[in-house]
């Protein structure tokens, strides 16, 4: 397990413990706008996937989560799949450094691309990928991923793929979650 990284004077952005699955589920349906998953996902994701997750905590509380895997067809990805911030944290830069704390985890080590997929009306999620690949000084492209009609539920709208990189050591060197 990897050792907490400190940040400013209270919220540490660290690996997710097994037991903290529920808390993260909690997140998410207190967001409102991230599709929420059977809390056993969240326990497994924070349990089996430590290495490519992370949580920002203050006071013992979970504020926040990046959670994501390598794709096994194309191991040069990082997939960030979900990142999650509670209603209370919002606004204070917390994705920015969740996400630079995700690109640190030992899962994410060697990878040369960064991808998500993102709604195209989430503006505030499409700020915060286009914001990392600027500060990290790569390019990102986008193209279609997911069509609305790909998703069994009515309303569900289509998701655009993010690619951010190459990741690169001096790209990674920029990073201070």
């Amino acid at each position: 397990m990897s050792n907490p990284q400190r940040r400013g004077e209270d919220i540490i952005i660290r690996s997710p413990k097994a037991h903290e699955g529920g808390a993260i589920w909690q997140i998410v349906r207190d967001t409102g706008t991230l599709d929420l998953n059977s809390s056993y996902l969240y326990l497994l994701l924070a349990r089996d996937f430590a290495d490519t997750c992370v949580v920002a905590e203050r006071d013992g509380k979970l504020l926040g989560f990046a959670s994501g895997y390598r794709r096994p067809a194309e191991p040069s990805v990082i997939f960030l799949w979900q990142i999650g911030i509670a209603p209370e944290a919002q606004g204070q830069g917390l994705g920015k450094r969740l996400l630079g704390g995700f690109l640190t985890r030992p899962g994410a080590r060697d990878a040369q691309w960064l991808e998500t997929t993102i709604a195209p009306d989430n503006k505030a999620s499409q700020a915060l990928f286009t914001g990392m690949a600027k500060a990290l000084a790569v390019d990102y492209k986008t193209s279609p991923c997911f069509a609305a009609e790909d998703f069994p539920e009515p309303g569900h709208a289509a998701e655009v793929l993010y690619r951010i990189g190459p990741l690169t050591d001096s790209a990674r060197q920029r990073l201070n979650p």
